[in-house]
């Protein structure tokens, strides 16, 4: 019953979006007072049924109801509470629910809190939300229904993935889903301000708090992910350049240009078409990445089956939402006046190239991620495009947006002059060419490529901890100087420590795969690992071998890790469980293989030791601060 109240909920729900597409919208057009203000009711009724049938669907994986054909497909009785409750978007149909629920939310979120947005916009905003609202849950009851029954039931489901089997992946789908969705706010803003012809610096500053909640959810997000992957994968990396990554990564540079045009727009009212055409684009590579994972098209690990319907009202879905809102930019962006004029050498001008090297690490990772796929439907063969392409494509661009990044702060607004700015940029200079020679010195791999990229990070993070002490007076001035940036400072800093991370975890790393049986030891990054055993037993809904490691300690202490080779009934399936123990920055990361069918005791061990890892994730976490800090706004105007 509690499934059928679910499907019913979903059901009504399309049409409260429909009416919420419409009505809106033509009292916007036609002045009706009344009609615009229903806006907010339809939202919040909107997000109320949509919450309602997620969580009938909780309840039917929380009670291992298989008479639901998506618990059936995605729950085991025996599986940990946790997992139950992440089987709802472990699965394509309930991933779908879990976009629309979060779609909804967003829109509930801006009317409740949007008082001073005017009351014919804030109506157009809503309606265009709505029209996604209805375009995804159509495409949900027509092609993907997660309430769809079983007769008779079964006594017994066939449970989730066992890779998906994992705390952190847990949290990471509805985190990385907010901050896609999120996107939909800044485009739904896009839209309401072409309808109008009208973008000032008024509009930036209702718009900025929201580009920068999706883009921190989406930072979080893709950190999650890349840790899960760590971790999880067992093959000793963070990022792969793998297709389904890449379609969270594209948006994500696509934010980040968008939250940076924002500001120039908000500050000094130019760049306005640019900055409504990276909201539209934003949102619609989130629309993208949607389509690459549930179309079928793409090979990859996070990839979900799907049957070609799906694809096809996806890819209509993205090309309607998309072309419709390119086409009414194409009309209106000439109505758009130009806004204020900055001279060459300004912050304006930094920003500005900022976006452009931006949009093109965007568009690369584009192609890269795209071409084989347009190669597999013209049938001109196959290619596999990985990490040596966006390595080889993305580093030269890298060194000239580090300097930008490094140098905008300094800039002064409208006009900066160069002999004050070169004088401000000398110190953390200095300081980046001392550390990259301290670098150079040291008797470590990959030193060209290792010294050159710890002077572009070294750069930006001196320069911008150089331009926090000097705009706060030596930290006696700090109240006097906006959130945001403070914000800026932490998700720049933090944007310094994850290439610097990124560079030495990979070129310094140490990787060994051999065979071991107990008492065996090996040296790896400087330490001893010695092999003690393999331990069987049983999980909640698993067997397990679980091999037995120590290292020592300088205190004279052990340090003991214990990877898992799992085995799962009830998907019959293997999995390897890794080990890692951080030592200080530094993590040793243990994988294991296969056990010698000749002799029991021995099996295939892979170690990895990463150098620095430490930073990188600290970086990534420092990036999604800085976007929540910068949340709240300008406490006080900003002093160039």
């Amino acid at each position: 019953m509690i499934i059928e109240l679910g499907h019913f909920a979903l059901v009504l729900a399309l049409v409260i979006a429909a009416v919420q597409a419409l009505v809106p919208m033509w009292g916007a057009h036609r002045g009706n007072e009344a009609w615009m203000r229903m806006g907010r009711q339809l939202a919040i009724s909107l997000s109320g049924l949509v919450t309602i049938a997620v969580f009938s669907l909780v309840h039917a994986f929380a009670l291992s109801d298989f008479s639901v054909l998506n618990v059936y497909e995605n729950s085991h009785t025996l599986k940990p509470a946790l997992y139950k409750l992440a089987g709802l978007w472990s699965n394509h149909e309930g991933s779908m629910l879990l976009w629309a629920w979060m779609l909804t939310l967003w829109g509930t979120a801006l009317m409740r809190s949007a008082k001073h947005l005017p009351l014919a916009f804030k109506a157009r905003v809503i309606s265009v939300q709505g029209m996604i609202a209805f375009g995804f849950l159509l495409f949900i009851l027509a092609t993907s229904n997660p309430f769809r029954r079983v007769d008779p039931p079964p006594a017994e489901g066939l449970d989730m993935n066992p890779v998906l089997q994992d705390p952190l992946l847990a949290i990471h789908p509805p985190v990385l889903y907010m901050g896609y969705v999120g996107f939909s706010i800044a485009f739904c803003f896009a839209i309401a301000a072409l309808l109008e012809k009208k973008v000032d610096s008024e509009w930036a500053g209702y718009l900025r708090p929201w580009v920068l909640a999706a883009w921190a959810f989406l930072t979080g997000g893709i950190t999650l992910g890349a840790t899960w992957a760590y971790y999880e994968l067992g093959w000793g990396g963070f990022w792969f350049w793998d297709p389904v990554e890449n379609a969270s990564l594209m948006p994500w540079l696509a934010g980040t240009a968008l939250l940076h045009s924002v500001a120039v727009l908000e500050k000094r009212g130019t760049l306005k078409s640019w900055t409504i055409f990276l909201a539209i684009f934003a949102f619609s590579l989130s629309l993208l990445g949607t389509f690459l994972v549930r179309s079928g098209v793409l090979t990859s690990v996070h990839a979900f089956a799907t049957d070609p319907a799906r694809g096809i009202f996806i890819l209509a879905l993205l090309g309607s939402v998309t072309g419709g809102a390119l086409l009414l930019y194409g009309l209106r962006a000439p109505y758009i006046t130009m806004g204020a004029s900055f001279r060459p050498l300004s912050r304006e001008t930094a920003l500005l190239l900022n976006n452009v090297f931006l949009f093109t690490f965007a568009a690369t990772v584009f192609m890269g991620t795209l071409y084989p796929v347009f190669l597999s439907a013209l049938d001109a063969g196959s290619v596999s495009v990985g990490a040596p392409y966006y390595t080889a494509a993305l580093t030269p661009l890298l060194i000239p947006f580090a300097f930008l990044m490094g140098a905008g702060p300094v800039l002064n607004w409208r006009e900066a002059q160069l002999k004050p700015a070169l004088k401000r940029l000398g110190a953390p200079f200095a300081l980046a060419v001392l550390a990259a020679g301290f670098i150079a010195l040291l008797p470590l791999p990959g030193r060209p490529f290792t010294v050159c990229i710890f002077l572009v990070a070294g750069w930006v993070l001196f320069s911008t901890l150089h331009e926090l002490v000097r705009k706060t007076g030596y930290f006696t001035a700090w109240r006097h100087l906006p959130q945001s940036f403070y914000g800026m400072t932490v998700a720049h800093s933090g944007f310094a420590l994850l290439l610097m991370g990124a560079v030495a975890s990979t070129s310094w790393a140490a990787e060994k795969t051999l065979w071991m049986k107990p008492r065996d030891h090996v040296g790896i990054g400087g330490r001893e690992v010695l092999f003690l055993g393999v331990e069987p037993g049983i999980g909640d809904n698993y067997d397990y071998d679980r091999g037995n490691f120590s290292v020592p300690l300088p205190d004279g202490e052990f340090a003991f890790l214990k990877p898992e080779k799992r085995w799962y009934p009830g998907t019959q399936r293997f999995t390897s469980e890794t080990a890692i123990r951080a030592f200080g920055l530094d993590m040793l990361y243990i994988v294991m293989g296969d056990q010698d069918p000749k002799n029991s005791f021995r099996w295939v061990v892979r170690m990895y030791y990463h150098p620095f890892i430490g930073i990188l994730l600290l970086g990534a976490c420092l990036i999604a601060a800085g976007g929540l800090i910068s949340i709240p706004g300008r406490r006080r105007q900003e002093t160039a």
